[in-house]
């Protein structure tokens, strides 16, 4: 393959990953990890970190697509603040110490665990299960902080936004799917900021080249500025395409990835 290629392919796979978060409210990070971690073999990075530079460099992808996706749904004020802010400290504990768990695995072992999740995630979008929908008095509100630190654990982990596991808590609290998305929106930052620094700190003494401990700043920024700019084209296409058709063919191309990270070194 062309050694060059990768430099076409970055900013593409950052269209892709934005015009998908737009059109199906889908958190960046289930594209933009295994695409990076087939670019990261096309450029020929010699580490044997792989899996955490990409999922490292996912989560400071998200960080300025979770800002400008937050600041779309704040001006709607479909954001729950108050609920937010509950969340937060969870939320951040938890990408931290997700981080932390993935710097004790190895890259192979790492790759199969986001694989796993790939599977769990494409199995509940083709079946359809959801919570029911509660009331906002369900559950004590001591709760927010352990569901924080058990989604920012995963989120960190395998480097989403969490919203595969945000939204469907609130909507079981009782919000309107809207405002769980919104504010699900507004939790992925938190989870990418704690969850990005946490791999660079992992990764210190790693870092080499254009790299941050386990984040690969090039990445970072031919992903995730054409994620930012792709995102709002996806929202326009969300009302003239047949989204749920959309996600069933999407959740059979993440069922075949994640079954390919599982079984094909």
């Amino acid at each position: 393959m062309l050694p060059e290629l990768h430099y076409v392919l970055y900013p593409l796979l950052g269209a892709f990953a934005g015009v998908l978060a737009g059109l199906m409210g889908i958190g960046g990070g289930l594209v933009i990890v295994p695409g990076l971690l087939f670019l990261f073999h096309l450029q020929g990075l010699d580490t044997p970190f792989l899996s955490h530079m990409a999922i490292g460099t996912s989560l400071a992808i998200i960080v300025p697509t979770a800002i400008s996706s937050l600041w779309a749904h704040h001006r709607r004020g479909a954001v729950d603040w108050p609920v937010f802010l509950r969340l937060m400290p969870g939320l951040m504990a938890g990408a931290l110490a997700g981080a932390w768990l993935a710097s004790q695995f190895s890259t192979g072992v790492l790759k199969a665990l986001f694989g796993a999740f790939l599977l769990l995630v494409a199995f509940q979008m083709l079946s359809g299960i959801a919570p029911g929908k509660g009331t906002e008095q369900q559950g004590h509100p001591g709760l927010f902080i352990p569901v924080g630190v058990a989604i920012g654990t995963v989120s960190g982990l395998v480097g989403i936004g969490g919203g595969t596991m945000t939204v469907p808590f609130l909507v079981w609290r009782g919000k309107t799917l809207p405002m769980a998305v919104a504010t699900s929106a507004a939790c992925g930052l938190p989870i990418a900021i704690a969850g990005a620094l946490g791999f660079m700190l992992m990764g210190r003494a790693l870092g080499a080249g254009f790299s941050t401990g386990f984040v690969y700043w090039p990445a970072v920024i031919a992903v995730g500025s054409l994620a930012v700019l792709a995102a709002p084209l996806g929202a326009r296409m969300a009302h003239s395409l047949p989204v749920p058709l959309m996600k069933k063919g999407f959740a059979l191309l993440l069922f075949v990835v994640g079954l390919r990270l599982i079984f094909i070194s």
